[in-house]
């Protein structure tokens, strides 16, 4: 049983100042009611994604003394999104706790604190102030088992908050994953369902190689029927086996005629374009990628070579990126079982536009069937 964690009874005004925008802050104020406040229950419950990742944490930090939160704003304010809100009440200031305005030197800490057995779950606030960090995530936390020739191990991850879709500001909307995917030495995870924010998070943790965990916070408030209690228990059974989820694709939403290939926000985004589809009588299944590194060649190509057709589905920039990676592993595997090249629905080649702007820049339900209609379907 998870300990009930107790919420923070700060005010939400931080939130609507300094570095957020007034969108983002009432999306703030709105997960400060609703990530922790669930009371616990047996069976399925209606949560969100902001309360599945704050249990995921609470969960690591009761079973394992170990684990600890920091970053900016986490502690006693729960940060901006709230997702690690009561943590600290309920912790301890020792096992979550709040840092300078520096992610060099959070992370440059959080690799210390892992290579001397501590597992450090770390926050950057927001995914472009995780930049000033990079030299510390590519030079150290990519390299150190490696380094070592695998004799220090570095169990930490850096939760991203990432992408679109809450009206932000430069500097607050960024899709980095692509940095991330490039570097050697690095998982890259991004659930799209709050089931997975648990399962995925937990995982995230447990592993003994560094993870870059990337949070659609436009999804934070989504909601989703989940048994807290199921999850609790496959992580036991998958832990007590040595299995899990990682580096799985999942099937989303089944279909035979063309497959959407789609990972983090992008995911109700393309589930939105499928069901829309069916009515025009179009059957496409969808592809959950969950895990970006590692990937799930097998269940990708799988769908692709059933459909023989494929739109891959991202808000990142184009070029250069995780879904130029994807088509391009696609197209060498599937090759002999395509009917028609594959297609991008991705954000454009331009800085992250401001907030009236975002969503022309966005991966719509339009752009996507636009897509699968150029998919050569009189041939």
């Amino acid at each position: 049983m998870s300990p009930a964690v107790t919420t923070s009874s700060e005010a939400t005004q931080r939130a609507a100042t300094g570095d957020v925008s007034s969108a983002t802050a009432s999306a703030a104020a709105s997960a400060a009611a609703s990530a922790p406040a669930t009371a616990e229950a047996s069976g399925p419950q209606t949560i969100t994604m902001a309360k599945a990742l704050n249990t995921a944490m609470a969960d690591a930090m009761e079973a394992d003394s170990s684990v600890l939160v920091f970053g900016e704003d986490v502690g006693r304010l729960g940060g901006v999104f709230r997702i690690t809100d009561g943590l600290m009440a309920t912790f301890g200031e020792q096992r979550c706790f709040d840092t300078p305005l520096a992610e060099s030197g959070i992370v440059g800490m959080a690799v210390g604190m892992a290579m001397n057995g501590m597992r450090p779950v770390i926050e950057m606030q927001f995914d472009a102030f995780a930049y000033p960090a990079f030299e510390q995530i590519v030079s150290h936390v990519a390299k150190m088992h490696n380094r070592t020739k695998g004799t220090v191990k570095l169990p930490m991850v850096i939760r991203i908050p990432y992408a679109g879709g809450i009206g932000g500001v430069e500097h607050h909307c960024d899709s980095s994953e692509s940095y991330y995917a490039h570097t050697a030495g690095l998982k890259v995870y991004t659930p799209a369902t709050v089931a997975d924010g648990y399962r995925m998070l937990r995982e995230a943790i447990d592993s003994d190689d560094p993870v870059m965990f990337m949070e659609p916070k436009k999804l934070y408030w989504s909601k989703d029927q989940v048994d807290l209690g199921a999850l609790r228990a496959e992580h036991s059974a998958n832990a007590a086996t040595g299995s899990s989820s990682e580096g799985r694709a999942a099937v989303a939403r089944p279909g035979t005629d063309a497959t959407l290939i789609a990972y983090g926000p992008s995911v109700p985004t393309a589930l939105a374009a499928a069901a829309a589809a069916a009515e025009e009588g179009r059957s496409l299944e969808v592809i959950d990628v969950r895990s970006i590194v590692p990937f799930d060649d097998e269940t990708v190509c799988a769908s692709v070579r059933k459909t023989g057709r494929a739109v891959v589905i991202a808000e990142a920039h184009g070029f250069a990126s995780v879904s130029s990676e994807i088509v391009a592993r696609v197209q060498e595997r599937c090759f002999h079982y395509l009917a028609a090249p594959i297609r991008r629905v991705t954000g454009f080649d331009v800085p992250y536009p401001a907030p009236k702007l975002e969503h022309y820049y966005l991966p719509s339900v339009d752009r996507i069937l636009d897509a699968v209609d150029d998919l050569q379907w009189e041939n």
